[in-house]
């Protein structure tokens, strides 16, 4: 019983540290209201049945993806001067407490795949593929949600990252990986599977 509660607690303060280390960065920026406002118009465009109505948002959201694309690349920019020890993130389905330490071989670094996440962002909103506008907003939406599965990833588990996205967007983790971009998806496994 004192093994578990001495585990529970290093466990705790690592998830905190890790939390407050994400936190402060991400704290300069505007980067989870900025999703928050191009899901919202994601879905709201989705359903408009008035194709001019719908056209007319998907317009107004351009200057929400370019201000995200900036917000985020600047982001991973001030990330990047992160120790990287504290940039390590366990590849195990459960976190335990400095396993990134112990067993280097079984992590990956944060501010790689964050900036694979940047790349795909950019990609998906510049649409360079001449996608339609619902191709191009399922494909944002999957590179922002396979973001934010990675930074819950870092700061908990992979395990509870996926099940927060169950949670949050009804997705799973799966389909969400096979929704990116084949460039952001190879990036993705050739780093998670080193």
């Amino acid at each position: 019983m004192i093994l578990g509660f001495v585990g529970y607690t290093y466990q705790a303060r690592d998830e905190r540290r890790r939390i407050g280390l994400l936190g402060h960065y991400l704290g300069q920026y505007q980067i989870e209201k900025l999703m928050e406002t191009l899901t919202e118009g994601y879905m709201r465009a989705l359903g408009e049945p008035d194709v001019q109505r719908q056209a007319q948002i998907w317009s107004m959201l351009t200057t929400t993806e370019t201000a995200l694309c900036e917000q985020f690349r600047r982001f991973v920019l001030d990330l990047a001067k992160l120790d990287g020890d504290a940039a390590r993130v366990s590849k195990l389905p459960l976190s335990i407490f400095y396993t990134a330490k112990l067993l280097p071989a079984q992590s990956f670094d944060l501010r790689k795949m964050l900036s694979i996440h940047a790349r795909g962002i950019d990609q998906a909103v510049s649409n360079s593929s001449q996608r339609s506008a619902k191709e191009k907003a399922f494909t944002v939406l999957a590179e922002i949600f396979l973001m934010q599965h990675t930074c819950h990833w870092y700061c908990k588990s992979k395990a509870v990252a996926s099940t927060r996205l169950v949670m949050r967007h009804q997705t799973p983790y799966t389909k969400v990986l096979g929704s990116v971009s084949a460039d952001t998806r190879r990036a993705y496994d050739a780093l998670v599977a080193r």
